[in-house]
């Protein structure tokens, strides 16, 4: 499919959705979160990402974007850090599930999450809990997704860092001020040999960054709200990044129209 114009919900008509779900029922959501990241980037980061990777997405596929819900779930260590408005577990799963429930009911039958902040805490049971009602839902992470950030980055991704700056530098640029970036601290509580960077792949003896309260809370931690270094950003970089998570997720849709018309529900079949 020829690259095209971004496929968002709120920009259109009720009459203009529902048609369009009879042409192609799949709806990917972007969620981020409203979090502090360092001097140099905006605390819109996170969905500002998901929102900028979702049209390049659409744009190549045409998939239906449906709308951005700014705030998202945290991990209990962003709790109490200037700028960060976390929602509760319980807030964020109901928002999820509800979104989705709703975009049904104009025809849309398969669902992508792509999620541009960590916070698999909820997404997981929102999926589980919309599978239970029998609707098809599928959560990404996009650097969990790509699982070969290194291919492209100095250093594994953390937070407001390289990775993320890197991808703010392309999708964002006039929000991102490089000459405030730095190099950030934190240690976690057990040696980092134990623990799976974000985008890194599993190995033995390793658990995923959220299984564990691997840290102390950011407001006692960070200096500078940043983990990593994200002087080493640059938007080659970002471009990079978007671009293997846009040809990932097309492949991912494709596969999905090609296996269930328009109409069908997987889990019904």
């Amino acid at each position: 499919m020829s690259e095209g114009k971004a496929v968002w919900w709120q920009e259109m008509t009720a009459e203009a959705i529902v048609a369009h779900a009879k042409k192609d029922d799949i709806a990917l959501l972007p969620i981020g979160a409203i979090e502090q990241h360092g001097p140099h980037c905006p605390c819109g980061d996170d969905s500002y990402n998901a929102i900028g990777m979702a049209e390049h997405i659409s744009r190549k596929t045409g998939v239906m974007l449906l709308p951005c819900p700014m705030y998202g779930s945290h991990p209990f260590h962003h709790w109490g850090m200037p700028g960060n408005i976390p929602l509760t577990y319980e807030t964020h799963i109901g928002l999820i599930t509800d979104i989705v429930k709703g975009a049904t009911v104009s025809g849309f039958n398969k669902f992508i999450i792509l999620s541009a902040h960590g916070q698999v805490s909820s997404t997981i049971v929102a999926v589980h809990k919309l599978g239970l009602e029998g609707i098809f839902t599928l959560s990404l992470h996009w650097y969990d997704f790509l699982r070969d950030d290194k291919d492209v980055l100095e250093d594994w991704m953390w937070h407001a860092d390289e990775a993320e700056t890197s991808v703010a530098l392309y999708l964002f640029p006039q929000f991102v001020d490089m000459s405030k970036a730095d190099k950030g601290g934190g240690e976690p509580l057990v040696d980092r040999k134990f623990i799976i960077a974000p985008g890194a792949a599993p190995r033995p003896g390793t658990m995923y960054h959220f299984e564990g309260t691997f840290a102390r809370p950011e407001y006692r931690e960070l200096k500078n709200g940043i983990i990593g270094d994200a002087t080493k950003a640059t938007v080659e970089k970002g471009e990079k990044i978007v671009t293997r998570l846009t040809n990932h997720v097309a492949e991912l849709i494709e596969d999905i129209r090609q296996r269930y018309e328009p109409g069908v529900k997987p889990l019904e079949t």
